[in-house]
């Protein structure tokens, strides 16, 4: 590890807050089974995490990936925000394309749902918008949950732009998943896709809402007219 990468976990670690590191080992579902099991916080708030982005983005992307690798959850946080501001900063494609592979060349560190959804849309989803997007489905049909995370909320980016078509495509693929995760991850997409095209959205719950998990659909509907909310949940619409 370079000198570089040890001052900043060094930092980190005085910044971090016991009290805030117990609640976050909880929230986080760090305990033995759960989701992120195993995983160390320092205790460290996300704005102050922000405040570090602006100190370090200029690292040199090895020592960004050095960072990435830590044990402490924070560290990989800060890593994964400074990749995005590389990846956004930068106009030469070349260099999108090396931090792009860096990022899908280290999913295995990239393994909470707030890591994930930091970062993904911003690198792959920006990255694959006017590229093949088939690294996407196959990101989607890994058996790794925080890689089918990645490929989901990686569309946000698309949806931004209005484009829907990988979401619903992506979506009908996932209504068998058996990770509540996936399930809240699909949802929330398929609810950012109505705000912006009320029928795209409609159009598949029409013909999937019987079939989607509870907590998916509980997601994608949340900002429907409680009346229309309660006929899907109902099974009435």
């Amino acid at each position: 590890m370079s000198t570089e990468t040890n001052q900043i976990i060094s930092k980190l670690q005085q910044l971090g807050n016991s009290d805030i590191a117990a609640h976050s080992q909880r929230f986080f579902k760090t305990g033995k089974g759960d989701y992120g099991e195993g995983d160390i916080f320092l205790g460290i708030r996300v704005p102050t995490i922000r405040k570090c982005v602006k100190e370090y983005r200029k690292i040199s992307l090895e020592d960004t990936i050095e960072v990435l690798k830590s044990p402490f959850h924070e560290a990989r946080l800060l890593a994964l925000l400074i990749l995005v501001a590389k990846y956004c900063s930068t106009n030469i494609s070349a260099d999108k394309e090396v931090i792009y592979n860096h990022y899908l060349g280290h999913t295995k560190f990239i393994n909470n749902w707030d890591l994930v959804d930091c970062s993904a849309e911003h690198i792959v989803g920006a990255h694959l918008f006017s590229k093949d997007r088939k690294p996407i489905y196959m990101l989607v049909l890994s058996k790794n949950l925080w890689e089918r995370r990645i490929g989901v909320i990686s569309t946000f980016h698309f949806i931004k732009r209005d484009d829907f078509t990988d979401i619903l495509a992506i979506a009908k693929m996932l209504l068998h998943d058996k990770e509540d995760l996936i399930h809240k991850a699909v949802g929330w997409m398929l609810r950012e896709t109505g705000k912006r095209s009320p029928k795209s959205e409609k159009r598949f719950l029409t013909k999937y809402y019987r079939k989607m998990p509870r907590t998916m659909l509980r997601y994608a509907i949340e900002k429907l007219p409680e009346t229309e909310r309660l006929e899907y949940l109902h099974g009435t619409k």
